[in-house]
């Protein structure tokens, strides 16, 4: 029985492969540029070509290997392995899965990456040694995978738990998605820049701008260290924006009452500033539906290889 799998987290940017034991620890990993715009098929084998080199570098051989998992942005089928659209790749109806197999000579799972990432806390990190999970990745959109009974939650086309996409106000800011109002409108950290940005115009005395240098300079963490150097613009950025983080939160526990969330995205580096307040008003707006304790609520722990170490253990999420 072989004892690796390999896992690919594919990125627009770049695309990383790394060598994954028996018990989920991450053996090796190989990133290269994924040099897009490119054909399909000139894509997929330089993914081939990934793999067969993390093994090499390794010192395993490729025939020791079980199965190739691949997270993908994109919609994904996970029974075929066919990648609806990936619209940053300007792909249509792209049969990944089955071409990965020709080219590997082996199985290849194909996930969509939200939920390789999710799928790996679950098995390894934040998440680890719960039943029911929900992992959430607070970034430029905010991602989310849904974990229950140790089986991802796919929905019948494959595109369930997009938990970015439910509304939290009604006729609220537009979209990318098409909908008005959404949570990554208000509580993904480019959200944040961007409340942090529009205060900052309204307060030229803020200490953002001395932290920043100018608008252009603005992300998630300038509106957090400000407030811990005592800033009182830059803590009603926070203090707002944590509040719609919470909220979001708040939806998916009443929903879903999984046993743990795990928040991850470069935001969760802020630990308990951002935790500690989430955890209160979570508490406070689902005491009257839960009946029981509120789900823990942590950071994720495995940052950049949660969705190498989530797809190489994609035949254990089926």
């Amino acid at each position: 029985m072989s004892k690796y799998t390999i896992g690919i987290d594919l990125g627009g940017t770049t695309m990383t492969a790394g060598l994954v034991d028996e018990a989920y620890n991450l053996v090796g990993k190989v990133t290269w540029a994924t040099r897009l715009p490119r054909p399909a098929d000139d894509l997929e084998k330089a993914l081939a070509d990934l793999c067969r080199t993390v093994a090499k570098e390794c010192k395993v051989d490729f025939s020791e290997v079980a199965y190739v998992g691949i997270g993908t942005p994109g919609s994904v089928n996970f029974t075929t392995g066919f990648v609806g659209y990936n619209t940053n790749f300007g792909y249509y109806d792209w049969n990944l899965g089955p071409d990965m197999e020709t080219l590997l000579g082996c199985k290849v799972y194909v996930e969509n990456d939200a939920n390789a990432a999710a799928f790996g806390e679950y098995i390894a990190g934040g998440a680890k040694g719960y039943k029911d999970a929900v992992v959430i990745t607070l970034g430029t959109g905010i991602g989310s995978g849904i974990i229950l009974g140790g089986k991802i939650l796919r929905g019948f086309n494959f595109a369930a738990g997009e938990m970015g996409h439910t509304v939290i106000v009604k006729g609220g800011r537009q979209c990318n998605c098409g909908r008005r109002g959404c949570w990554e409108r208000y509580a993904s950290s480019r959200a944040l820049s961007e409340d942090a940005k529009e205060a900052m115009e309204q307060h030229p005395e803020s200490l953002m701008w001395k932290l920043a240098g100018s608008l252009d300079r603005v992300n998630a963490k300038v509106p957090f260290d400000a407030m811990a150097a005592g800033d009182a613009t830059a803590k009603a950025v926070v203090d707002n924006w944590i509040e719609y983080v919470a909220c979001g939160i708040a939806n998916v526990v009443n929903t879903f009452e999984p046993e743990v969330i795990c928040i991850g995205g470069g935001v969760s580096n802020q630990g308990e500033t951002l935790l500690a307040p989430v955890r209160t008003y979570v508490e406070q707006e689902t005491k009257n539906i839960t009946s029981g304790n509120v789900p823990a609520i942590c950071a994720c722990r495995l940052t950049n290889d949660a969705g190498v170490i989530g797809a190489a253990a994609l035949a254990d999420s089926i």
